[in-house]
């Protein structure tokens, strides 16, 4: 991607933002294929999608001159127009060690993927009052990795793979995989009760409803939910608790936590959709958080090969089921 010598910042901006002038930025191949919309966010941080969709209507973002809707996906030698806007500045960068601790958690990289570990209680990107997620501390370790972007996302309270490519052309063959579904990913879960429905196929519709302070909670709805399935059997039994691996078969936000609360066997840990005294109970026996782990992740690559790649169950995790589950029984 080429950007030509128009690009600059003005000085009136107010504290914690920058003032970009306009910008004329030449497509490469690995931009291409993109929608003009997404490809705004990166270019503009911290600008409102609300405002970004306004700068489209109006015209103010030109490719090659004229006028583009949303949807547009942006060819090899494109020339964009990025009109003035106020972005978000860089804050301070993150500290080195937890740089460093991210790279350590990489399970495999080639010249076109990246798989990672992530640990529970670090978002996949910051925003919305997180200075530094996964991607900013790998680009931070690793300045090659400027272009690195999420296949998938996992929450924060997860643990476990985190797929991200490093070049464009990589993450448009991996979402048309996602779409398709040719993407198998399993996670373990430990849930609430005895689970003796065997192997299941929990077929709900998910709505996300947006509460107070931007908080998602999604709930089961029949009217305004979204297609969700998740494929559930058990793995073992902890006398009050269940292990189960389960295979979504859709990516809705929260999807296996609320296919398993309105299955009635909640995860524990889950402080959104969980049981109260479930989760209270865990936690006296050294449970801190969700139990809900991303075990592997499995596609093919480019040539056809199968890649499959797995992530051991977390510490904290297998601590519980080796220590905590025995200290509980004993009391």
């Amino acid at each position: 991607m080429q950007e030509k010598p128009s690009q600059g910042l003005k000085p009136t901006a107010p504290e914690g933002t920058q003032q970009t002038r306009v910008r004329k930025v030449v497509i490469d191949n690995e931009r291409a294929g993109q929608r003009i919309d997404n490809f705004l966010r990166g270019e503009l941080p911290g600008v409102p999608k609300g405002r970004l969709y306004r700068l489209l209507r109006r015209g103010e973002v030109r490719v090659n001159g004229g006028r583009i809707r949303a949807e547009y996906k942006l060819v090899e030698g494109d020339e964009v127009r990025i009109p003035p806007a106020r972005i978000r500045a860089e804050g301070a960068p993150p500290s080195e060690k937890m740089a460093t601790d991210m790279l350590d958690r990489v399970i495999y990289e080639d010249k076109r993927l990246l798989v990672l570990n992530k640990p529970s209680g670090v978002a996949v990107h910051g925003g919305s009052g997180i200075s530094h997620g996964v991607i900013e501390l790998l680009r931070h370790s690793r300045p090659d990795l400027k272009e690195l972007a999420l296949v998938h996302r996992i929450d924060r309270e997860t643990s476990g793979c985190l797929v991200m490519a490093k070049r464009r052309s990589a993450l448009r063959d991996l979402h048309e995989k996602f779409r398709e579904g040719k993407v198998e990913k399993n996670y373990l879960a430990l849930v609430v009760g005895n689970w003796q429905l065997g192997e299941q196929l929990i077929d709900a519709p998910l709505h996300v409803q947006n509460r107070k302070n931007g908080e998602r909670h999604v709930v089961v709805s029949g009217k305004h939910g979204k297609s969700a399935q998740t494929r559930v059997s058990l793995s073992r039994t902890y006398v009050k608790y269940s292990l189960l691996q389960c295979a979504p078969l859709t990516g809705r936000t929260h999807q296996i936590r609320v296919h398993l609360d309105h299955a009635e066997h909640p995860i524990v840990g889950d402080e959104r959709y969980g049981d109260d005294d479930a989760n209270r109970k865990a936690k006296k026996f050294g449970l801190k958080r969700l139990f809900l782990h991303a075990q592997s992740i499995s596609f093919a690559d480019d040539g056809g090969n199968d890649l499959h790649f797995t992530a051991p169950l977390a510490e904290d995790l297998e601590r519980f089921l080796t220590v905590g589950i025995i200290d509980a029984k004993r009391k």
